[in-house]
């Protein structure tokens, strides 16, 4: 309702209808669409994180083991995480720094679109489109490299 109030408080009043179903539609796809990339890096990259982390350190820095009775992974395991850490890391490396930028505050500090956007010192939409491009060219270069995403 704030948004049609805002955006067109001018419109005759039988175009409010058809305008707030718009952007009601509009809403609820953002939401669905900014959920399931959220939830694809954060699956991917939750793995690389610690069950016991005190969140001073890295993620990248620490490895999750898998096993229930708490031993070790297996050597095999350990230097397949630890390889694909370094792919995750080289990837984010090639970004371009906006998109790097815009990646790791949205994706990685979990901040929304607004935050970011006034960090950045850039419009929501510029965010936006930074994030889809960073987050295509991540799946590229990780797909390049013979990387899954789920």
């Amino acid at each position: 309702m704030f948004k049609l109030a805002e955006k067109y408080g001018g419109h005759a009043a039988e175009e409010y209808p058809m305008l707030f179903q718009r952007i009601l539609q509009n809403n609820i796809r953002d939401y669905y669409r900014r959920q399931k990339v959220r939830s694809t890096w954060t699956t991917l990259l939750s793995s690389l994180v610690s069950q016991h982390d005190d969140g001073d350190r890295d993620p990248l820095d620490s490895l999750q083991s898998n096993n229930p009775d708490g031993q070790p992974p297996p050597p095999d395991a350990m230097l397949q995480q630890s390889q694909l850490i370094a792919m995750i890391e080289e990837a984010l490396m090639d970004l371009p720094k906006r998109q790097r930028e815009a990646f790791l505050l949205r994706y990685w500090e979990d901040m929304d679109t607004a935050e970011t956007a006034a960090i950045m010192g850039c419009s929501e939409g510029s965010v936006k489109t930074h994030c889809s491009r960073a987050t295509h060219a991540l799946a590229a270069a990780l797909k390049a490299k013979g990387v899954t995403l789920l």
